[in-house]
């Protein structure tokens, strides 16, 4: 079995998805009470909830892989980015520190695409110049953007991944072909069948009677920007998440964390906002997978997360490093 240490590890999207392909996770570790609440009870109480700065690396259990999805807030594109200025922008030095405490043959670092051009560019370069030098081997870095769509997850979610294979190996990662092409995407009609059964997480949203309003005014696939001009209900200069509502035959656009102003994603048929079970099926989350927490807390939870469909895909080509 495959041994894997889990940092910034969330609700535990990225190592349910290594799970299903046959990896053990044995540590994990996350801030956030309800993410390590909702870990727990769904994958294993070997989740420690403490700030990772407390964490003594050296104390943790022998492993083969480091995984792990750093804070990405200051370095994505819909906030104003400080990256490696900011405390947050540099957590992923915890990473580094974790990799040069046990040198595993792999580790695997998620993020959003906004890294790489946070800083002018110079953010991914410092963090891939870390990464390399660090441990007693070094690592050979492969850097790239994944859309999860291409891995069978319902979702246009666009992410970096940052894989490191120990340079004493001689394994050659290639990144997976697609799973799925713009034909055959897994779409939110798909994803969404039947979701109104399932009871955990499937809380429905009070709004605002004008927003209800609003919602009737934009068509499936459509966000603010489809509310004529003229309308009184009309809004300006706001981002595409915006009252945007899912196309039934399509993937959902990016699923985010957090901020009001209409940015919780739209059901395509119903004028409300989506549900966290609607959320969650979209990022391929199995059904019997429960969240703890407020429906705010929840959202949050889901929106920081790696869609476990797609990571399978990946954890399954990284395994050809260990034979």
């Amino acid at each position: 079995m495959i041994r894997v240490v889990s940092l910034f590890s969330g609700c535990g999207g990225m190592d349910l998805g290594f799970i299903w392909a046959g990896y053990e996770i044995v540590w994990a570790n996350d801030i956030d009470h309800d993410a390590c609440e909702t870990y727990q009870l769904n994958i294993g109480d070997h989740i420690i909830e403490d700030d990772i700065k407390n964490i003594n690396f050296k104390h943790l259990p022998e492993c083969d892989l480091i995984l792990g999805g750093f804070p990405c807030q200051d370095f994505s594109m819909i906030w104003k980015r400080e990256g490696l200025k900011t405390d947050r922008g540099n957590l992923y030095q915890y990473f580094v520190k974790a990799v040069e405490a046990k040198n595993p043959l792999v580790f695997l670092a998620e993020n959003v695409k906004g890294l790489l051009t946070a800083n002018g560019g110079k953010a991914i370069k410092r963090i891939i110049e870390d990464f390399k030098y660090c441990g007693k081997f070094g690592y050979n870095i492969y850097a790239d953007i994944y859309n999860f769509a291409d891995y069978g997850t319902p979702q246009l979610r666009e992410r970096v991944l940052i894989i490191g294979i120990r340079q004493d190996i001689s394994y050659q990662y290639i990144k997976p072909k697609p799973t799925h092409t713009p034909e055959n995407y897994v779409t939110a009609g798909q994803a969404l069948k039947e979701v109104e059964k399932v009871s955990h997480n499937n809380e429905h949203m009070n709004i605002k009677s004008k927003t209800r309003t609003m919602l009737t005014l934009i068509p499936e696939g459509g966000n603010f920007q489809s509310i004529p001009k003229t309308s009184p209900y009309y809004v300006k200069g706001m981002i595409s998440h915006v009252y945007r509502r899912l196309n039934r035959n399509k993937p959902s656009t990016t699923i985010i964390a957090a901020g009001g102003g209409g940015t919780w994603g739209y059901h395509f048929s119903e004028p409300r906002p989506l549900t966290n079970r609607e959320r969650a099926r979209l990022f391929g989350y199995p059904d019997d997978f429960i969240f703890v927490g407020s429906i705010a807390s929840v959202r949050r939870q889901i929106g920081n997360s790696v869609p476990p469909v797609g990571i399978k895909v990946i954890a399954e080509e990284l395994k050809k490093a260990f034979n």
